[in-house]
C-alpha cells in the first residue's frame, strides 16, 4: 500500500513539473503527450502508449507514427462509449488492433476532463505495475490526475497556438495596411494558410481577370467549371465545405470578401477524412476577410491611378484625332494606342460600306489571311443586330471549330446611331482582357468615331473636288497642282492635251447623253493606258489631259501614238482625237503656265493639220489665233 502511495506521489510530482514548464517548451501537443508518456513509462513501466483526443466526436491519435488518414480521421468516439460503462481499464477492441500502429496495444482507459466530460482515450501496452495499480483503490485517482493534467496542458497549448495564429493574423493585417502590392498580399495570404496547414493544398481562385506572375497557385474563377460548393461560397459570401469523393479530398471554400464585392475564393484541400474545426474555420474566415479588404483597397488605389492614366490617354487621343489627320494617319495612330494600352496579339479596323466589310490597312498580319474571316464574320453578324460592343472571354466556347484566339473585344464606330465600322482586338489566352480594358477601349473608339467619320467625309468631299463626276478623271485644279509640283521636283515630264474631233456633231446627232458616254469611254481608256505612271484629268468640255512625270521623250511619243490609235477603236459611236504633246527636262524647267500654252498650240496645229493625230510642240509652230 505504501509503495503505491509513494508511486502516486512521485507521479503527481512529475505531472506538476510538466505543468509548470514554460509554454514555449510545450509548443506542440506531441511534445507534451511525449512527457506524459515518459511519466507512464517511468512510474508504471508502460513501454507503449498513445493518447487519442476527442475532436469533433472523433478520437484523433497523437505522438505516434501513423498515416495521414488515421491522423485526420481517427476513430468515431461513439464506438468506444459503450465499452466504459462498468470499468475504466478494458481490453482494446478488435477493430483497433487491426490497425498496424495499434496492434501491440492491449488496454485502453477513458480520460475525463473536468465535470466528468469525456476528453479522450489512452491506449497502452499493459505492464505488471499497471495491472497491480488497476486492481488497487488508487487507480481512479491516478487516471483523474492524468486526465486533468492532459486536459490542462492541451488547453494551454491550444491557447498558445491560437495566440500564435492571431498574432500571424495581426501581422498580416498590419502588412495589408502598409502595402498596395496586390501580388504581395496574395502571396502572404497563401503562405500563412500553408504554414498553418502544411499537409494541405491551398489555392486562390480569383474572380478578377488580371494576369499575375507569382510563385503561388492562382487560377481564374469560372462559373462554368467551378464546383457548386465554390460557387455557393462566392455567391453567398459564407464558408462552405464539401467532401469531394471524386477528388478524394475535403474542400473548404472561404470567400475573399471586401466591403464592395467578393473577389475570389480561398480553397483549402484536406484529406477526405479530415473535419475542419470551428476554430480553424474562424481563422481561415478572418484571414480571407482581412485579405479581401486589403485586396479591395489595393485595387481601388491602382484603379484610381489607372483612371487617371486612362483619362490622359483619352485626352491625348482626342487631341491628336482633332488635328485634321487623314484617315490613314488617324487609324495608324489609333492602332499604336490600342496595341500599347491592351497588348493584343492581333488588331484590325473594319469599315462597313454597302453592307460589306472592308478591312483597312491599319491591321496586323492575321487580318491579311483567310484565318481572320471567322472572327470578322462573327463580329459583323453581331453588329447587324445590335449596337452593343462585344466582349468575349473564351471564343472557343461559342463555336464548334478550333480557333487560335480566344479573347475578343470588338467596339463599333457609331455615328448618329448607325454603325460605320468596328475595331477588333484578339489574344490567344482566354480571359486575357479585363473589363476595365473593355470599358477603356469603348471610350477610345467612342471618342474616335466622330473624328474618323469626319475624316472620311473630308476625304469623300476632297475626292469630289479633285475628280470630275462624269468621267471620274481628276479635275483641272488637281492637275494644275500636280504639274506645278512635278516641274519643281521631278527630272522630266510630258503633258498631252486632248480634244475630241467634231464632238458637237456627236451631241447634235445622238444627243448629249451619248456624248457623255463617249467621254466616259475615253476616260476609261486613258486610265487603262496611263495606269499609275501619271494622272489623267478632264480639262474642260470635250478636252482631256494626261501628265506623266519622269518619262523619256520617246516613251512620251509612243504613249501619245497609242492613245490616238486606240480611241477610235473603243468609242461608240466612233470618234477621233487631236492632241498636243509637250516634253520637258530638268536642264530647262519651263514655267508652269507655258506648259499649257505650248500644249494648246500643238493641239491647235494638230486640228488645223487634218485632226486624228498628235503633234509635239515646236517653236516654229503656228501660234494660236
Amino acid at each position: 500500500m505504501k509503495v503505491h502511495q509513494q508511486t502516486i506521489i512521485d507521479f503527481k510530482s512529475d505531472l506538476l513539473n510538466i505543468c509548470v514548464q514554460s509554454v514555449d517548451e510545450l509548443s506542440s501537443e506531441d511534445r507534451y503527450f511525449g512527457l506524459l508518456q515518459d511519466c507512464l513509462k517511468q512510474h508504471f513501466h508502460i513501454e507503449k502508449s498513445c493518447f487519442l483526443l476527442n475532436v469533433d466526436n472523433k478520437l484523433i491519435p497523437f505522438n505516434i507514427d501513423t498515416t495521414l488518414e488515421m491522423k485526420y480521421s481517427g476513430f468515431p468516439f461513439l464506438l468506444f462509449e459503450t465499452y466504459f460503462f462498468q470499468q475504466n481499464n478494458i481490453s482494446i477492441p478488435y477493430f483497433v488492433k487491426e490497425k498496424e500502429e495499434f496492434k501491440e496495444m492491449t488496454h485502453m482507459v477513458l480520460l475525463n476532463a473536468k465535470d466528468s466530460n469525456p476528453y479522450g482515450v489512452l491506449f497502452l501496452k499493459t505492464s505488471e505495475a499497471w495491472e497491480e495499480l488497476a486492481k488497487s483503490e488508487y487507480f481512479d485517482q491516478v487516471i483523474s490526475y492524468l486526465s486533468k493534467t492532459a486536459y490542462l496542458l492541451s488547453k494551454t497549448v491550444e491557447v498558445h497556438f491560437n495566440e500564435n495564429q492571431y498574432r500571424k493574423l495581426y501581422n498580416m493585417t498590419d502588412l495589408f495596411h502598409s502595402t498596395m502590392d496586390i501580388d504581395l498580399i496574395l502571396e502572404n495570404v497563401l503562405n500563412t494558410i500553408q504554414s498553418n496547414f502544411p499537409n494541405f493544398n491551398v489555392e486562390l481562385i480569383l474572380s478578377n481577370d488580371q494576369d499575375r506572375h507569382t510563385t503561388i497557385n492562382i487560377k481564374q474563377f469560372d462559373y462554368l467549371s467551378e464546383r457548386p460548393s465554390a460557387i455557393e461560397a462566392f455567391v453567398s459570401g459564407n464558408i462552405t465545405t464539401e467532401q469531394a469523393t471524386d477528388l478524394n479530398c475535403t474542400l473548404l471554400n472561404a470567400p475573399i470578401k471586401g466591403r464592395q464585392a467578393i473577389y475570389g475564393i480561398l480553397q483549402v484541400s484536406a484529406p477526405i477524412s479530415f473535419v475542419f474545426s470551428q476554430a480553424q474555420k474562424d481563422f481561415i474566415r478572418m484571414l480571407a476577410h482581412a485579405s479581401g479588404n486589403a485586396l479591395e483597397n489595393a485595387k481601388l488605389y491602382h484603379q484610381s491611378h489607372r483612371l487617371i492614366s486612362d483619362l490622359q490617354l483619352i485626352n491625348e487621343t482626342s487631341h491628336r484625332l482633332n488635328m485634321n489627320l487623314d484617315i490613314s494617319e488617324m487609324l495608324t495612330f489609333l492602332q499604336k494606342q490600342l496595341m500599347k494600352s491592351f497588348q493584343p496579339m492581333e488588331l484590325c479596323f473594319v469599315f462597313i460600306e454597302n453592307q460589306e466589310c472592308k478591312i483597312t490597312d491599319a491591321c496586323t498580319n492575321l487580318f491579311k489571311t483567310e484565318e481572320s474571316q471567322i472572327y470578322i464574320e462573327h463580329v459583323s453578324r453581331h453588329f447587324e443586330k445590335s449596337l452593343d460592343p462585344l466582349f468575349i472571354a473564351d471564343f472557343s466556347r461559342l463555336i464548334a471549330e478550333e480557333v487560335r484566339y480566344k479573347s475578343i473585344m470588338a467596339i463599333p464606330m457609331i455615328v448618329e446611331q448607325h454603325i460605320t465600322g468596328f475595331s477588333i482586338v484578339l489574344h490567344r489566352d482566354s480571359y486575357f482582357f479585363s473589363f476595365d480594358s473593355f470599358k477603356l477601349m469603348q471610350s477610345l473608339i467612342h471618342h474616335s468615331s466622330l473624328a474618323i467619320s469626319n475624316s472620311i467625309l473630308r476625304s469623300q468631299l476632297q475626292e469630289m473636288v479633285d475628280h470630275d463626276h462624269l468621267t471620274k478623271l481628276y479635275a483641272r485644279s488637281y492637275l494644275d497642282n500636280f504639274v506645278e509640283k512635278s516641274i519643281m521636283n521631278d527630272d522630266s515630264g510630258m503633258f498631252l492635251l486632248i480634244d475630241i474631233d467634231n464632238f458637237k456633231k456627236i451631241n447634235d446627232t445622238y444627243g448629249h447623253h451619248i456624248g457623255d458616254e463617249v467621254l466616259v469611254q475615253i476616260g476609261q481608256l486613258l486610265h487603262k493606258v496611263v495606269g499609275t505612271r501619271g494622272i489623267c484629268a478632264r480639262w474642260g468640255g470635250e478636252e482631256m489631259a494626261i501628265y506623266v512625270p519622269n518619262i523619256l521623250e520617246d516613251e512620251a511619243v509612243r504613249l501619245a501614238e497609242e492613245i490616238v490609235e486606240y480611241i477610235p477603236k473603243i468609242t461608240n459611236p466612233t470618234v477621233t482625237i487631236s492632241a498636243g504633246l509637250v516634253n520637258w527636262h530638268k536642264s530647262e524647267r519651263p514655267e508652269f503656265q507655258s506648259i499649257f500654252l505650248r500644249a494648246d498650240t500643238a493641239l491647235y496645229n494638230a486640228k488645223n493639220g487634218g485632226k486624228n493625230q498628235y503633234m509635239v510642240y515646236e517653236e516654229t509652230m503656228q501660234p494660236l489665233q
